[in-house]
C-alpha cells in the first residue's frame, strides 16, 4: 500500500487539528497500528503547535504538511515560512530526571517526538523551515 496526503494551511490550531484528524483517517485506511497512529498524531500536534504558537511572532503564517505512507515507513514533512528554528539544535534539552515542578517550560514535546521517530532531519531553504520525520513500519 502507498498513500500521500498534502495540506497547505494557515498557522491556526483548528486547521492543525483538521490535519491530525485526516492523518488518523489515513492511518486507519492504511492499517497502521493504533500505536503508530498515536505517534504520528502526536508528532503533528507537538511540532505543528510549536510552529503555530512560536514561529510567526503573532503574524500570519502558512504551513505545508505532507504525509507519505508506504509498506516500509511513514514520512511526515512540515514546511513553514516562520522564523528560522532547528528543533534538533535550537530546542532546549529537557531534564527528564528533574522533578516536574522543577523543570523549565519547553523542549519536552520535541524531545518526545525525537525519541519516537526513527529519523528526524531539518534544513532551512528559501526562507522556509523544512522538518522531515520518518517512522519505520515494524508491525
Amino acid at each position: 500500500m502507498s498513500a500521500r496526503q498534502s495540506f497547505r494551511i494557515e498557522a491556526d490550531l483548528d486547521e492543525l487539528r483538521r490535519v491530525a484528524a485526516a492523518a488518523e483517517e489515513l492511518g486507519l485506511q492504511e492499517e497502521w497500528s493504533p500505536a503508530l497512529i498515536h505517534q504520528i498524531d502526536l508528532a503533528i500536534e507537538e511540532l505543528g503547535n510549536n510552529v503555530v504558537r512560536h514561529g510567526f511572532e503573532g503574524g500570519p503564517g502558512e504551513l505545508e504538511i505532507t504525509l507519505t505512507s508506504d509498506d516500509a515507513s511513514i514520512t511526515l514533512e512540515i514546511v513553514d515560512d516562520g522564523r528560522p528554528f532547528n528543533p534538533l539544535e535550537d530546542a532546549p534539552i529537557p531534564d527528564v530526571e528533574a522533578a516536574l515542578e522543577d523543570r523549565p517550560i519547553g523542549g519536552l514535546g520535541i524531545h518526545l517526538v525525537q525519541t519516537m521517530m526513527d529519523e528526524m532531519h531539518y534544513r532551512r531553504e528559501n526562507e522556509r523551515n523544512h522538518l522531515t520525520l520518518v517512522k519505520r513500519r515494524t508491525e
